[in-house]
């Protein structure tokens, strides 16, 4: 098989691209990214040097010419997109750039795509789709969405463009939603990378509010088996949930990992919360356990573990991701809410 992989030099979209060259040796992947802040072509440089199957592209999804050359170059037989903005706090300082990759975008790969009569592609959306939950019950694929931010709006958009291809067109169109990632190669803007540079440095942890918002973590190599899984057997037009069972407040998060650091909770800053926070996710997956035999295989506290092991190893590639753009974004967000 010949799969584009877009947004590939991401947290999620690198992990996933080691999966599938690891796992099917008769696969090839063209990786097309934009490199924007939080796309690091370091994550995969050493595929670039070593594996004849890996090939990178820079560009944007919005670039119609250069999509449908992709496209038409290589083959292509499926498309897993993974381009996206996905920071929340960024979507409500400036929403513009969300609507234009993570719908425009997405739209412009689903029409080239379309075009080049690919067979099939899988769209990477988020449990943020769905808004928020009570205290009890959980998200399922028939939960109606009800996003409550500019990034998960954006991402619910994109869901039902995907909706509307198949409907319309029959194109073979599977969304994927899933909780909370963590793990190796995650950007250092989202709270578990966060906590733990904060924490080597030993300098504040911003927790939001009163830092009870629960989210369902899913160790990352685990949600990359469920899109491997829908790309492979998936039910076209069908939107598939992941979760991995593991349902933590924020501010149990932030004390574990500041126990495994052997660092005080007094580092701990409580700062305004921002808007329109939901309170809490939660996935039920049964329809990809029964369709797909889907099942998460990392506990939190295993995964956990290994992510800060990861960060230990690899001081040096945390450092290289720490722009000066990246620094100015998180300093003045945070700055403004603790006056």
């Amino acid at each position: 098989m010949k799969l584009l992989v877009t947004g590939g030099c991401g947290f999620i979209g690198a992990n996933f691209i080691r999966r599938v060259l690891a796992r099917h040796p008769d696969w090839s992947i063209i990786n097309l990214d934009k490199l924007t802040y939080a796309g690091n072509r370091l994550n995969l440089l050493d595929l670039e040097a070593s594996e004849p199957r890996y090939v990178f592209v820079q560009g944007d999804i919005n670039d119609r010419s250069l999509v449908m050359d992709v496209l038409a170059g290589h083959g292509i037989d499926a498309v897993v997109n993974f381009a996206a903005e996905s920071h929340v706090d960024r979507s409500i300082d400036d929403p513009s750039p969300f609507v234009a990759t993570n719908v425009q975008g997405a739209q412009n790969l689903l029409e080239c795509a379309r075009q080049s009569k690919v067979g099939r592609f899988v769209h990477i959306s988020t449990d943020e789709v769905y808004g928020a939950l009570g205290p009890t019950g959980k998200f399922t694929e028939t939960t109606p969405l009800a996003p409550n931010s500019p990034y998960s709006a954006s991402k619910a958009g994109a869901d039902l463009m995907c909706r509307a291809y198949f409907e319309t067109y029959g194109f073979p169109v599977l969304v994927t939603r899933c909780s909370n990632n963590y793990g190796p190669y995650q950007f250092p803007e989202k709270l578990i990378p966060l906590m733990y540079l904060n924490a080597k440095a030993d300098k504040p942890l911003p927790v939001y509010g009163d830092g009870l918002n629960v989210r369902d973590w899913i160790y990352v190599d685990d949600h990359c088996q469920g899109v491997e899984l829908v790309l492979l057997k998936g039910r076209e037009g069908r939107a598939y949930n992941f979760g991995g069972n593991a349902e933590e407040a924020n501010i149990n998060v932030v004390r574990t990992m500041l126990a495994i650091l052997g660092k005080p909770e007094s580092l701990i800053t409580h700062v305004t919360d921002r808007p329109g926070h939901d309170r809490r996710y939660a996935m039920d997956f049964s329809l990809a356990a029964e369709e797909l035999g889907f099942a998460p295989t990392v506990d939190f506290a295993t995964g956990l573990r290994r992510t800060v092991q990861w960060y230990e190893a690899n001081g040096a590639w945390l450092d290289k991701v720490q722009s000066g753009e990246y620094r100015t974004f998180m300093d003045r967000w945070y700055e403004e809410r603790t006056r």
